[in-house]
This record gives structure tokens, C-alpha cells and sequence, in this order.
């Protein structure tokens, strides 16, 4: 499943395996940083447009660069499930910019990355 190249959708559409996802948002909490075997550095954030909130995951230096507050434009990001709750990705080419900061009307519900049943069979863990 692939949603339009170059339309931006909100994130109450946004549903597990879709991918060339365009989606502006302002970033609400950043989370604490984990480490991969690998070495790198892997935060998961929360971010919210007008029709609700997810978490992101956002990998390495762009991580410590993002604010709370920041409005952020996401380009060919991708949804999957991690442990059970929806998520979103940078994908394979993707980029998040930064396009402004504070004034963008939000709402942190639903949180769609919240467990959620409709999920359930797609993976056992729980968030």
C-alpha cells in the first residue's frame, strides 16, 4: 500500500504498512534515548497534528536536533507496528525538515499509538 507521492495526510490516516507517507506535525515529547547493538542512538517521539497523535521514531543526530514545539514536515516516511502500537518512520530516503515551531493547532487524541484492538493479532507485545 502506498499513499499519494506528494499529498500530505493527516495522521488519522495513517495505518500499519503504509508507505511514502508525507506528514507535517509538531513534535509534543521527546522520549529518552536508547542505545542499538549497533551503536545508534534511537528516540521515540511524540507528535500530533490537527486530527490526533503518534510516536515516531527517530533515529541518530536528527534525533538530538528535534524540539518540542518544532513543526516538522516528514517526507517518505513509512507506519509499521513496534511492540504491538502504531509507529512512524523515516523511510529509505525520507527527511524530516523543520518548517516552523510553535503555532500549529493540534490534538494529542486519539493517540493512535496507543494499543489499539484492531492491532492485536498483528503482534503479541504490549507498549
Amino acid at each position: 500500500m502506498s499513499a499519494a507521492s506528494d499529498a500530505y495526510v493527516f495522521i488519522k490516516d495513517i495505518k500499519p504498512g503504509l508507505k511514502n507517507l508525507n506528514v507535517v506535525f509538531i513534535v509534543l515529547e521527546i522520549g529518552r534515548v536508547t542505545k542499538t547493538k549497533d551503536g545508534h542512538e534511537v528516540r521515540s517521539c511524540k507528535v500530533a497534528d490537527k486530527t490526533g497523535s503518534i510516536t515516531i521514531s527517530v533515529w541518530d543526530e536528527i534525533g538530538s536536533l528535534i524540539q518540542p514545539g518544532d513543526i516538522i514536515r516528514l517526507t517518505k516516511g513509512y507506519a509499521s507496528l513496534w511492540k504491538g502500537c502504531l509507529t512512524l518512520y523515516t523511510g529509505r530516503g525520507g527527511e524530516l525538515h523543520k518548517i516552523g515551531e510553535f503555532c500549529m493547532v493540534y490534538s494529542e487524541v486519539p493517540n493512535f499509538s496507543e494499543p489499539n484492538s484492531e492491532h492485536v493479532g498483528q503482534n503479541k507485545l504490549v507498549c
